[in-house]
C-alpha cells in the first residue's frame, strides 16, 4: 500500500487527475466524513444518508442540509443575522 501522508483520502487516485483536483476532493471528502453535531440533541452523531439528507444516529432526527455538510455557509450567515436582529431588538 502506498503512503498517503500528503494526499490523504485521495491516495486512491494515484498519479491521476492532478494536484488541484485532488486537493478539492480531499477537502470535500474530509468535511463529509467528519463528525457533525446534531441540531436537536447537540451530539456528534450525524451521518449523511443521501445528497442533502442527514440523520442523527442518536436521536433519529432526519433533516436537510448541504450535499457535503449539514450546514451550508448561507444557513450559517442567515442564523447569525437572525440572532443579531433578535438581540438588537430587546
Amino acid at each position: 500500500m502506498a503512503r498517503t501522508k500528503k494526499v490523504g483520502i485521495t491516495g486512491r487516485f494515484g498519479a491521476r487527475y492532478g494536484r488541484k483536483a485532488k486537493r478539492s476532493v480531499k477537502h470535500i471528502e474530509e468535511n463529509l466524513k467528519k463528525k457533525h453535531v446534531c441540531p436537536k440533541c447537540d451530539r456528534p452523531y450525524v451521518k449523511r444518508e443521501a445528497a442533502g439528507i442527514w440523520k442523527c444516529r442518536k436521536c433519529g432526527v432526519v433533516f436537510t442540509g448541504g450535499a457535503f455538510t449539514p450546514e451550508t455557509p448561507m444557513v450559517k450567515s442567515a442564523a447569525r443575522n437572525i440572532r443579531n436582529t433578535n438581540a438588537g431588538g430587546d
